[in-house]
């Protein structure tokens, strides 16, 4: 029952991260994110529901690290594609959580 708990609450945070990092930073650390901030994280909140992804009970860690994976593959391939950040590394990266 733990584990389920900590697995919704992992989540919830996630996805929280990923809809309003601004908000979740000022409500967490008590500073606005801003700049790459803003990406880096939503790559934490995906992160986070990876995790809750693979503390489900009866799910495993492969399940998770797919989820984080492909969820990571496209954002920043989004990222790529809009081009507002692109490093030397994104494509590469895109490349490598893609297989």
């Amino acid at each position: 029952m733990l584990l389920k708990l900590c697995a919704i609450l992992e989540a919830a945070t996630g996805l929280a991260l990923l809809v309003a990092p601004p908000l979740v930073g000022r409500l967490l650390l008590g500073a606005e994110l801003v700049g790459v901030a803003v990406p880096v994280a939503r790559v934490l909140g995906i992160a986070l529901i990876a995790l809750g992804v693979a503390c489900w009970p009866g799910r495993t860690a492969l399940c998770g690290m797919l989820t984080y994976s492909a969820a990571v593959t496209l954002y920043l391939g989004f990222l790529g594609f809009t081009g507002r950040f692109g490093g030397i590394l994104l494509w590469p990266a895109v490349i490598a959580h893609a297989r």
